[in-house]
């Protein structure tokens, strides 16, 4: 095997590579010596038929093995040989006018881990964020459990409606007196103050009773979903069939025995664990955060361009599919497309900050057991049906890049709560509102701006801009701040071992995704909300 440099840029390399004929030959000689044993032909004894026959029953497939053979040990040779640490696999291509019987020149191009100095994680300070579980929290969660329990009553037919009833009305919708698509429908459940329906819309139906006809008049907002409804003034003929009040039960030890639990304090006890629970998520959300903030104020090198493409179309295929399901996707998609390159310094962040984990986790011997492994693929089993369970559990265990992207999360986590512990820590009491406001002013800042050397910014801040994500906004913006923190990428935890090259053209394999993420869940659509109903249809 001969090997030439080609390419030496940047964190890019090129090779060509030779491999002989007479390793090719050497490789089929040796694999006809050890199934000749094995096969059979008539006229011959077992084990008997001769090696050039052999060769010309199975000389075709054997070549091509050799091939694939020599040109994947001539790979992982040229790996070891130049000390290279592949961030992806490498792309390896075999030289078009190749000819069994002559040299095999193979063309390898990869990019390569940038070399990282030894990360500082010395001076490293946080402020905990904690929020104490308040009496009044446990309760109205225990409130909201009673009234999920409770049944639904029908009033007597002079009742009046009020704030908290639950109508069932039928409704035909009218434009400039004529019925529109989409906004009529029968038997609809529709609580007063819940504001599923467009504004004013509820409002008009306090005072009504069973049996009651109306018409009401409503305007559907300027930015309506439905275009041709938007700022349209539009009448709804409603008839009332029913008014029905939630029997909210008692919140007493019987209710708590009805439950299958031992009373109402243990009930609240469950509760304010699930709480703290809650509170704690947020709490290690906002530290991580302003940890990975200092990180990367602290540390800048390049990284593989490969890898920032993997990410960026991972965040970019999240956040097309939270766009889908916008009431304006059009709008959603177009105002991704003008921040495209704000997401694409995300996934540079985000490289930049696995890779530095993954030096800190190295250098400080912090490592994914196996026993936490085999939890974390059985756990990952679990969504598979049972007969595909052992084969996924095969796949992972044989595969190592899918074994890698299940395990960077737990990794991660695992050297985020090793710097935890060598960081100074100063803790302060404050509301839920208020740690929620904290990462929300930071959902606002990560996506317009990411943070790094070199960007003029003062660092030490807390995120308090005025720079505040926007409503209309939120979604697609708030789930990319969310996927900014470390990037879960396979070379984060491991190098990427090089795989079998086909014999005609070996490409550069995209990682498989081992599980697909579950489907961003979609908004809550207005149930039978007239308006809501109407656009759906019309668009």
């Amino acid at each position: 095997m001969q090997t030439v440099e080609t390419l030496n840029e940047g964190l890019k390399r090129a090779y060509t590579v030779t491999i002989t004929s007479k390793d090719i030959d050497a490789r089929v000689e040796k694999e006809v010596a050890a199934i000749a044993p094995q096969v059979r032909m008539p006229g011959f004894r077992p084990g008997k038929v001769p090696a050039n026959l052999v060769k010309k029953m199975h000389g075709e497939s054997l070549q091509r093995d050799a091939l694939n053979s020599s040109i994947q040990d001539s790979i992982q040779k040229l790996i070891a040989d130049q000390k290279l640490r592949p961030a992806m696999q490498p792309s390896v291509e075999l030289d078009e006018a190749f000819e069994f019987g002559k040299d095999a020149e193979v063309k390898v191009e990869l990019e390569v881990l940038p070399e990282i100095a030894a990360p500082s994680i010395e001076g490293l300070k946080l402020e905990r964020l904690t929020v104490e579980v308040a009496d009044a929290q446990v309760d109205e969660a225990a409130g909201r459990i009673a009234t999920q329990q409770g049944a639904l009553e029908e009033h007597a037919a002079s009742h009046k409606a009020k704030d908290g009833d639950t109508l069932t009305i039928d409704f035909v919708g009218k434009i400039d007196g004529e019925a529109f698509e989409g906004g009529s429908a029968e038997d609809v459940k529709l609580k007063i103050g819940s504001g599923q329906f467009i504004p004013g819309f509820e409002e008009q139906l306090a005072g009504v009773k069973k049996g009651d006809e109306k018409t009401i008049t409503v305007t559907f907002p300027e930015d309506y979903g439905a275009a041709h409804l938007a700022g349209k003034e539009a009448t709804f003929d409603i008839t009332v069939k029913a008014i029905l009040n939630a029997d909210k039960p008692k919140l007493d030890d019987d209710f708590a025995k009805s439950l299958g639990l031992e009373g109402l304090d243990k009930l609240k006890e469950l509760l304010k664990g699930q709480i703290e629970q809650e509170h704690n998520g947020l709490t290690r959300t906002h530290m991580k955060r302003k940890l990975l903030d200092q990180l990367a104020a602290a540390h800048d090198f390049d990284v593989p361009p490969s890898m920032v493409e993997a990410e960026f179309n991972q965040i970019w295929a999240q956040l097309q599919h939270e766009a889908s399901h916008e009431e304006d996707p059009e709008a959603a998609l177009k105002e991704m497309e003008a921040e495209k390159e704000d997401y694409r310094a995300i996934a540079v962040r985000r490289v930049r900050l696995g890779l530095l984990l993954s030096e800190i986790g190295q250098a400080n011997g912090v490592v994914v057991s196996d026993q936490e492994m085999n939890r974390l693929i059985m756990q990952a089993a679990q969504q598979y049906s049972p007969q595909d369970r052992e084969r996924f559990v095969q796949y992972v265990r044989q595969d190592p890049m899918a074994a890698a992207q299940l395990r960077a999360p737990l990794y991660e986590d695992k050297v985020v709560d090793f710097l935890f512990e060598k960081a100074e820590i100063t803790d302060r009491a404050v509301s839920r509102e208020e740690l929620e406001a904290a990462i929300e002013a930071e959902d606002g800042d990560l996506k317009p701006h990411v943070h790094g050397p070199g960007c003029g910014h003062d660092h030490d801040h807390d995120h308090d801009h005025d720079e505040k994500p926007k409503a209309k906004k939120a979604a697609p913006k708030k789930k990319a701040a969310e996927a900014e923190e470390a990037a879960p990428a396979e070379a984060a935890a491991e190098e990427a071992p090089a795989k079998k090259a086909p014999a005609k053209k070996a490409a550069a394999k995209k990682d498989e995704a081992v599980a697909e993420e579950a489907a961003a869940e979609e908004k809550p659509k207005a149930k039978k909300a007239p308006a809501k109903k109407a656009a759906a249809k019309a668009e």
